[in-house]
């Protein structure tokens, strides 16, 4: 090969290894789509973030103001309505119930979740068939399952109550009654929720390695002791995904209380979102409202970033970091 011919090649060769940035700089064009391709991937998301931003910066300011469905303007009134909403004891009421439904509702699904899981943690037919059924209330509007709870909890007609007669309750009065109306909610919130955290904890049961449980079988291990030891550890990053989800929506629960009771009877489930509809469509005070809404995103933000922290922590101690 001759000199020239073979210095041209090695150049060749030398050029095409060279990295992008340097092929630009002598000269070399990107084309456009190729610039543009990051910016394309993130549009949506920054469009998604615009949509959030908006409507959540309208609410801050109008927060600050007496803006009223009623009339037609409205003036800037700074910390009045936060001031106001501190000093209303119906404002400590909604969060006390806000608070207990969501613990009561997270804690409660959370237990029968992983227990219904570790019974369907079977390989046969009865477990299969049982987690295709377990998907239906997910897929029934909650607002819906509510209505049929109804009828199903009607003292006349509904079977629940015909059960209970059967065994020498009678009259159970169910959402009726301040005593018992919030068990109620709570039945039916864990009727349609608790499938998701039982979906989630088969999921992490069937990922989980079967060398540690066949040691512990081998060795003489109780079924309590391996649950303790290897079982909850190692599902407890995908529990806590599980348990965050279930109290961010426990902390914004609306349409199965207003659903059921609007709230009620009397002021028994005014929590923070009823209390805040309740001011905005049925007094007509938005401005007075918004502080609501703004105090519970607060709680839910508190609650996620403890909880993603502690989830991030969890995560890397299952897996030995």
């Amino acid at each position: 090969m001759q000199p020239e011919a073979k210095a041209k090649n090695q150049s060749l060769s030398s050029s095409s290894s060279l990295p992008e940035q340097e092929i630009i700089s002598r000269g070399k064009k990107v084309p456009f789509m190729r610039k543009a391709r990051p910016y394309i991937i993130l549009s949506p998301a920054f469009l998604l973030t615009i949509g959030i931003l908006i409507p959540f910066g309208m609410a801050i300011y109008y927060s600050f103001t007496n803006y009223s469905f009623k009339y037609s303007g409205y003036d800037f009134v700074g910390f009045e309505n936060y001031i106001y909403m501190f000093k209303d004891s119906g404002f400590w009421h909604s969060v006390g119930v806000t608070l207990a439904y969501a613990g009561l509702a997270t804690i409660t699904q959370t237990i029968m979740g992983v227990g219904i899981a570790l019974l369907l943690n079977r390989n046969n037919q009865l477990s299969r068939a049982l987690r295709i059924v377990l998907i239906f209330p997910l897929v029934i509007a909650p607002v819906i399952a509510t209505l049929v709870w109804q009828l199903m909890t009607n003292n006349s007609v509904g079977i629940l109550s015909k059960w209970l007669r059967a065994i020498g309750i009678n009259d159970f009065t169910w959402g009726a009654d301040p005593s018992t109306a919030l068990f109620t909610v709570l039945v039916i919130d864990a009727w349609v929720y608790t499938p998701f955290v039982i979906l989630l904890v088969l999921a992490g049961l069937g990922s989980l390695p079967k060398a540690p449980f066949e040691s512990a079988m081998i060795d003489g291990g109780s079924a309590w002791f391996t649950f303790k030891n290897l079982t909850l550890p190692m599902i407890m990053p995908m529990l806590l995904i599980a348990v965050l989800f279930r109290l961010m929506l426990s902390l914004q629960m609306f349409d199965i209380i207003f659903a059921l009771t609007r709230g009620g009877p009397g002021d028994t489930l005014m929590t923070l979102p009823l209390t805040a509809y309740t001011e905005a469509f049925t007094y007509k005070e938005l401005g007075f409202s918004l502080p609501y809404m703004l105090i519970l995103y607060v709680f839910v933000y508190i609650m996620s970033h403890y909880m993603v922290k502690y989830w991030t922590h969890t995560q890397k101690r299952a897996s030995g970091k």
